[in-house]
């Protein structure tokens, strides 16, 4: 069992509903508990394509998981939720990266945790930094 945190943005449809419909998502997946919300933050869209603004949040979760099977988790809820693969850094209805696992660093093609750009994107530390305050990263 793991302390994992997971970033949350969306800038298509009903952010909000996106956001905290994600969530639930998460509850219900057998080996994960989501533990803390924190506040949803507007913030201006990074790279990609002209888009909207982003809602971005972050979850404290608890994981009974394997990392790529709570990525695997991840991604499923992701299309569940109608995202679809297009430009990168591109409008999406909800992206879900795994920020951290544990104390665990893992570096596989197609995962990586730490998440490798998240202390770049203040999108992912003010969030992150509300929930775990004392985290070290």
């Amino acid at each position: 069992m793991a302390i994992c945190y997971i970033g949350i943005g969306s800038n298509l449809g009903d952010r909000e509903k996106n956001i905290k419909g994600s969530i639930r998502r998460m509850n219900r997946v057998d080996g994960i508990s989501a533990l803390k919300r924190s506040s949803i933050y507007e913030t201006e869209p990074q790279g990609g394509p002209p888009q909207g603004k982003f809602l971005n949040a972050c979850v404290k979760i608890r994981a009974r998981l394997k990392p790529q099977d709570l990525l695997k988790a991840l991604k499923s809820i992701e299309r569940e939720m109608g995202r679809r693969k297009t430009a990168r850094f591109g409008p999406r209805i909800i992206d879900l990266d795994i920020l951290l696992y544990g104390n665990e660093k893992i570096s596989r093609r197609g995962l990586k945790i730490p998440h490798p750009r998240m202390l770049e994107r203040d999108f992912v530390l003010m969030p992150l930094k509300e929930i775990a305050p004392k985290i070290k990263i």
